[in-house]
């Protein structure tokens, strides 16, 4: 983000905030994600109606913390073409979605078939090993240098780090991981969505590769999140050995971000696993608990389309 202040001139910063796109009812439409690009214009003119431009756009290229969310066909190539004709750079944040992980693309971004501005990796880059960069263009970089933003970093450019991220980048490559994360990610989604069938808790399954997300409810009708439900289900998860935590606005969505290893046996396990979960769930095991430490934060229900258009508003800020 110095970066692109530095480069562009300008201060704001547009990001995008929770993320709703998992609970649209409003069906198989063409333009859905020029849609939700058009909150970013309208954010873009109130800038500019101040007397400022935008320094940078920054966004995950599916959303993680937001809930696993696959962000809807064209909605980052419309949000770019908005930011950049207003003078702004376009950041992805692929540092959870990285490296082969959709199995389709080795960078999540290009599902939506774009080109960034920056790029911040991290995480996956080190395995394990405490590593994370940013990677941009000669002509940015240089920008960044001329404005005499110093930046500095003790163990920038460490040679043992940059021995393991090569390492990791070779290992990736050879054992084909890319591709391994596409087979099992699409065996697990499959299964998941068998669950799903004779299953109501679960409202979604979705995802790209190893990049998944499991979204409960309460009631298949009313789609309320099941934030109960989810919270007993990793629970369930820890006892049996499984790290398997929650996401989302309401706490509501299972992730699933294993290993770029993980097997069918792997995927066999964890359905076998949640299935009896929800089996217990169903067999009403939290009407026998003492839940009242469970947030009652007040949820709304299924929305309509008229409510899930406003509710984009709050999708996107300006830092």
């Amino acid at each position: 983000m110095r970066i692109a202040k530095a480069a562009t001139g300008q201060k704001d910063l547009i990001c995008l905030e929770g993320g709703k796109h998992q609970r649209s009812q409003l069906g198989p439409q063409a333009n859905i994600g020029e849609l939700y690009a058009e909150e970013i214009g309208r954010i873009l003119k109130k800038i500019e109606s101040e007397g400022r431009g935008p320094a940078a756009f920054i966004c995950e290229s599916l959303i993680s913390c937001g809930g696993q969310i696959v962000l809807p066909d064209n909605y980052l190539k419309s949000v770019y073409a908005k930011v950049r004709a207003a003078g702004g750079l376009c950041i992805a944040d692929e540092v959870q979605t990285g490296f082969g992980r959709v199995g389709t693309h080795f960078w999540a971004f290009e599902l939506q078939k774009i080109v960034p501005d920056i790029v911040t990796v991290g995480k996956p880059i080190g395995n394990g090993h405490p590593l994370a960069c940013v990677i941009t263009t000669p002509k940015i970089a240089r920008a960044f240098e001329a404005q005499g933003a110093e930046y500095f970093n003790t163990y920038g450019g460490n040679p043992v780090s940059m021995a393991i991220a090569d390492a990791v980048l070779n290992v990736i490559e050879e054992e084909q991981l890319q591709e391994h994360a596409l087979e099992v990610g699409d065996y697990l989604i499959q299964e998941l969505r068998k669950i799903q069938s004779r299953r109501p808790l679960i409202g979604d399954v979705r995802g790209v590769g190893l990049f998944v997300g499991i979204d409960l409810v309460k009631d298949p009708q009313t789609k309320e999140p099941g934030a109960e439900e989810a919270s007993y289900i990793s629970q369930r998860f820890k006892e049996e050995h499984c790290l398997v935590s929650t996401e989302g606005e309401w706490n509501n969505v299972l992730k699933l971000k294993p290993p770029m290893v993980f097997t069918r046996d792997n995927v066999d396990t964890i359905c076998s696993l949640l299935d009896g979960f929800l089996a217990e769930l169903e067999r009403g095991v939290l009407t026998q608990r003492n839940s009242n430490h469970f947030d009652s934060k007040i949820v709304p229900k299924s929305s309509t389309h008229a409510e899930i258009m406003r509710s984009t508003s709050r999708n996107a800020r300006v830092m």
